[in-house]
């Protein structure tokens, strides 16, 4: 009397959809993470109905205090057209402007002028509403 079966059943585990699984959420998570990069000073942005995420190459940031950053390092007004200029060489020609509420339009302008003159796009940043 023979009781051994005729299939045999491997007991090896195959690792390799899990490792399809990990590449693929290490995939993701890397590219979402590069989508959002928040601006590491607090500044009290103004709120709209509709704020898109664009991708942050530069930043310009005006705090209450009328400071001015580029990508988190103070800056001097007089020196800014530079630093800007400097920054648009290495990099995309996208600016993203954070400017605090109390900020005067004029201001806001004053940058958005030196980033046009420089051939570059501006965009505001706000919070959602």
């Amino acid at each position: 009397m023979n009781l051994t079966p005729k299939h045999k059943v491997e007991s090896a585990f195959s690792m390799s959809s899990m490792t399809d699984v990990i590449f693929l959420l290490l995939i993701f998570f890397m590219l979402t993470s590069s989508f959002i990069t928040p601006s590491g000073l607090p500044v009290n942005l103004p709120t709209s109905k509709s704020s898109n995420i664009v991708m942050q190459k530069i930043s310009v940031t005006i705090t209450s205090n009328m400071e001015y950053y580029v990508n988190d390092s103070k800056v001097a007004l007089s020196r800014l057209e530079s630093t800007l200029k400097a920054e648009l060489k290495n990099k995309e020609g996208v600016v993203v402007l954070h400017c605090d509420k109390s900020v005067s339009v004029e201001h806001l302008v004053n940058v958005a002028s030196i980033a046009t003159k420089l051939e570059a796009k501006i965009s505001l940043a706000t919070k959602p509403d």
